[in-house]
């Protein structure tokens, strides 16, 4: 691969999906791209090149962006995120939503599946404490082909294994030949779509809690900087936002401020005027 060619396709990712790579990541679009090409019949990755030179658009551009943007997940991943969403964000949530009881989440970049399934699978252990409440988890990715394996809820042996709790897979997966497909009622508390972050997404609507873990990692400043102001007008004051173990809003974003004690986890900042607005409904 020329360093044109190599050029022409990070110009095309960027644009299409926010990511950026550097010149040492050439082996991964070698790696990645290659089975596209197989896929269509191509000898090699030179006539996948011409070909999205000759029609950058339509299912092959998709192929090729799903192919480099489908990154790995697991259950519970990294575990303190999840403990701190029962021990610290749940309880707030029980109290703040108590008269609407009904929580929104959002799971940005699902990839497989695994993340929101983990969500509520924690949720529905604590079905005791939520009576009468509306658990609502949307989660979202840009491949297509991703989100079909996240709904069908299959998993293999390896991937069940990485992060599950084994109480939890005898409890929530019945096992199917060599693979474990999640209980119906699992997969039934998430809703899935396909969402693309460099898009306007705030038609979604209001979210309590947004999982955004591992993702602006692939993108340059600027593009992080847009993605964590449209969240941030997605949620509420008492709202959270979840960044990954190497993510953070300093230096990229002022719409939101770490919480004390708590990695990880951000709250949208309160404008002068908002907090004037809430002190005087306060008062009122």
């Amino acid at each position: 691969m020329t360093g044109d060619d190599f050029d022409f396709l990070c110009r095309l990712l960027k644009d299409r999906s926010g990511l950026t790579l550097t010149r040492d990541k050439a082996y991964l679009l070698e790696s990645r791209l290659l089975p596209v090409a197989r896929k269509r019949n191509m000898k090699s990755l030179d006539d996948l090149i011409v070909a999205l030179r000759g029609r950058p658009e339509g299912e092959l551009v998709r192929d090729v962006v799903e192919a480099m943007t489908t990154n790995e997940s697991f259950f519970f991943r990294d575990i303190k995120p999840f403990d701190q969403f029962k021990n610290f964000i749940l309880p707030q949530l029980m109290k703040s939503r108590a008269q609407r009881k009904s929580i929104r989440i959002w799971s940005a970049a699902c990839s497989s599946g695994q993340e929101p399934y983990s969500l509520a699978m924690l949720l529905s252990e604590e079905k005791a404490k939520l009576p009468s409440w509306t658990i609502e988890i949307v989660a979202t990715d840009l491949s297509t082909e991703i989100l079909e394996k996240a709904q069908a809820g299959t998993y293999s042996q390896f991937e069940v294994q990485r992060g599950l709790p084994i109480q939890l897979l005898v409890k929530y997966f019945k096992q199917q030949g060599e693979r474990w497909q999640i209980d119906s009622g699992i997969r039934g508390m998430v809703k899935y779509r396909c969402l693309n972050l460099l898009d306007d997404f705030t038609a979604m609507g209001s979210f309590d809690v947004v999982f955004c873990r591992n993702v602006l990692i692939y993108f340059d400043q600027p593009t992080k900087t847009a993605v964590l102001e449209r969240m941030s007008r997605m949620l509420p004051p008492d709202g959270f936002l979840y960044l990954g173990g190497a993510e953070t809003v300093i230096g990229i974003s002022d719409k939101f401020q770490s919480l004390p004690e708590q990695r990880g986890i951000y709250s949208p900042v309160i404008s002068p005027s908002a907090m004037a607005q809430k002190l005087a409904a306060g008062a009122g």
